[in-house]
């Protein structure tokens, strides 16, 4: 008897020192890793009906966990989606909009930022005891007042560790033939700089001491000479690639420009090393893809591999990639006790194609795409949730769910509480996810382009109906065309927009794909959904508070705010290939 309780001892003694006996000691707070990719269609995927594209490590996730069906993002593009994501509240609270044309952050030298005020899931975990980082994407802001401020780092939202992209990829990003070549001319300039910097100032002081005789005619030509280098170098230097295309890890910028088609694989690697040294947890890991945004940086090993052309080489690499996080989660041991998030920000962009081939995502049956606030193929995004044990294998649910749901559903699991000083749109989706409720919190959800309300659903409570109600919608151009083909982007207000009055009405669950708008001749209840929706409509803009609009009105680009990793302007560096710093 006594060897069987020292047996026991020990053996409890041992999983308690043990790696995953310290992982049961948190299993009331779990691991949370949420994978957030940028620009995927929600018809890319096989999990979601496409049967030509390759993705079975997400589809493996989809059967070991619950598929939302009806998950809706906040905004139809990234700055504004994102900012929802992270706090659980619409864009239009937060002021993370525009009534411009431009609705996401422009450029890294632009101070506009999410505001310091907000409060995000990573600051609630980290208050609860989590590691906490941020590994890809962040466009959220970066600098206010100087480039090295950095006051709207990820640090200042509860992160604790940050490796990624400040902005975003856009098309100079990649590819860039002529980047090596630059980054040896820029350590050589910088050199000659330092060199006539020394010599100017030398013969300075030998002049004002008298040891040397030289003309000050001459000192001045040399001190000329280097800011007339240093103005000729930054004029050549114009294409956003050499300000917007950078990689950092926590302050330091690493790459500058960025080698982006390396970038996702370096990410991989962070993300790795972050789950192995917090793998006693708990840990917060948000991957935030550079993929399948455009240019679609892709590496030599995928390109070619699918039947999609370039777009497609590039989803199935992101899919690659979700194998190698899953995949680390196992090896460490900490897969039951790990609650994983898989989503798109917004919908495929439809009208990023070069010639005739397609460079965006496919949407599926829905409607519209990246861009289109109203429309469903803009809102409309895969949701996947694992969370062994815990959650049901395979559930799919069809209920509406929002992204910004994310934020209370972890306030919920983690033991912390939602900020009562200020409104949030999420709903906890944990009694959905786990089948203690059957209807969606969510009796309304409202679609915003910009500063603009474009639509708004209804889902009824003692009704199986979801009802989509249309105010405005983007005018397709040119005519006959599914999406803004002149303008690359649909606009939110003015000319290229229609005014529906009466508005356009759909049953998405008899009409996903929104085609036939429904009148009193054919919907009994029209009038009483119309006018049940505009009362909604008109409570919920009672509650916005107005804040300034971060992106209509601190969109502008500033040379004193681009980032730079040396003396600027010769800012040229990639510390990833074990090259210097120019300047540093």
């Amino acid at each position: 008897m006594k060897l069987r309780i020292l047996a026991i001892a020990l053996s409890w003694t041992c999983l308690l020192l043990s790696p995953r006996g310290a992982q049961e000691v948190h299993e009331d707070k779990p691991n949370i890793v949420l994978m957030i990719v940028d620009d995927l269609g929600i018809g890319d995927l096989g999990c979601f009906g496409n049967d030509t594209m390759r993705t079975p490590n997400i589809d493996r996730l989809a059967r070991e966990g619950v598929q939302l069906k009806h998950h809706i993002s906040a905004a139809s593009m990234c700055t504004p989606s994102r900012a929802a994501f992270l706090t659980g509240r619409y864009p239009i609270r937060s002021g993370m909009v525009s009534n411009r044309v431009s609705r996401v952050i422009s450029t890294l030298g632009a101070p506009a930022g999410l505001p310091r005020n907000e409060t995000t899931f990573a600051a609630l975990l980290k208050r609860q005891g989590y590691s906490t980082a941020l590994i890809g994407k962040w466009h959220e802001g970066l600098n206010c007042d100087s480039r090295h401020d950095h006051c709207h780092h990820p640090y200042n939202y509860g992160f604790d560790y940050f490796y990624g992209m400040p902005f975003t990829l856009f098309e100079p990003c990649w590819p860039d033939p002529s980047r090596d070549t630059e980054l040896a001319i820029g350590g050589k300039v910088w050199l000659c700089i330092q060199l006539v910097a020394v010599a100017a100032l030398t013969a300075a002081l030998g002049k004002l001491s008298r040891l040397i005789c030289l003309p000050w005619s001459f000192i001045f030509s040399m001190i000329l000479f280097i800011f007339l280098l240093g103005y000729f170098w930054f004029s050549s230097y114009k294409s956003p690639l050499y300000w917007d295309c950078l990689l950092m890890r926590e302050h330091e910028i690493t790459e500058q420009p960025m080698k982006a088609e390396r970038a996702g694989s370096i990410m991989v690697r962070e993300a790795t090393s972050f789950m192995e040294r917090h793998r006693e947890g708990p840990f917060l890991l948000v991957f935030s893809f550079l993929h399948v945004h455009v240019p679609l940086p892709t590496t030599t090993e995928f390109i070619g591999t699918s039947k999609h052309g370039l777009y497609g080489d590039n989803v199935q690499e992101m899919d690659f990639m979700v194998g190698k996080l899953l995949d680390a989660i196992d090896d460490f041991g900490v897969r039951n006790h790990t609650l994983v998030y898989f989503t798109s920000d917004h919908g495929g962009h439809l009208e990023a194609r070069v010639g005739h081939a397609q460079l965006g995502g496919w949407n599926g049956i829905y409607k519209g795409g990246k861009g289109m606030a109203g429309w469903e193929g803009g809102i409309r995004v895969p949701g996947l949730v694992r969370w062994p044990g815990r959650l049901p294998a395979g559930k799919v649910i069809e209920e509406p769910t929002s992204m910004m749901d994310v934020f209370p559903t972890l306030a919920a699991v983690s033991g912390s509480t939602v900020p009562q000083d200020r409104v949030i749109d999420g709903q906890d989706l944990m009694p959905l996810l786990q089948g203690d409720v059957e209807r969606s919190e969510h009796e309304f959800l409202f679609h915003y382009c910009g500063a603009f309300l474009h639509a708004a659903r209804w889902h009824p409570k003692d009704s199986e109906a979801v009802w989509k109600v249309h105010y405005v919608t983007p005018v397709f151009q040119p005519p006959g065309a599914q999406g803004c083909y002149e303008t690359q982007y649909c606009r939110c207000s003015g000319k290229l927009v229609t005014y529906h009055d009466p508005p356009l009405l759909f049953d998405l669950t008899r009409d996903p794909s929104e085609s036939t708008p429904l009148t009193p001749d054919t919907e009994p209840s029209y009038n009483v959904v119309i006018q049940t929706v505009a009362n909604a409509v008109k409570e919920h803009k009672k509650s916005i508070i107005p804040v300034r609009h971060q992106i209509s009105e601190l969109n502008q680009g500033n040379i004193w705010l681009k980032p730079c990793c040396g003396v600027f302007p010769f800012c040229l560096c990639d510390t990833e290939g074990n090259t210097s710093a120019v300047g540093a």
